[in-house]
């Protein structure tokens, strides 16, 4: 079974302020939001995780390319989707 895509689109550019430090132009993830994704290794805490993010940045709104970027980058890497990201809300 392939892995959970990560959140991460691997553009890395922390420009945006947040309460939280510098987030990332692409995903809205701080470099120690980054570091906890690598250590999620159950499916259950990847896809949490990804929950988290999805919330982080319609909080933060500008972050709507991400979602087909990030289905993108997952069949690109032959990797699955969380499922968060492909239910039809």
């Amino acid at each position: 079974m392939a892995k959970t895509q990560s959140p991460c689109l691997g553009i890395c550019t922390y420009r945006r302020a947040g309460p939280a430090g510098r987030h990332c132009l692409a995903c809205s993830m701080t470099k120690a939001q980054k570091a906890l994704a690598k250590q999620a290794k159950s499916k259950a805490a990847r896809e949490g995780f990804i929950a988290l993010v999805m919330a982080q940045q319609a909080a933060m709104g500008r972050y709507g390319h991400w979602r087909s970027a990030y289905l993108a980058r997952a069949a690109k890497k032959g990797r699955r989707p969380a499922k968060v990201v492909t239910r039809a809300d």
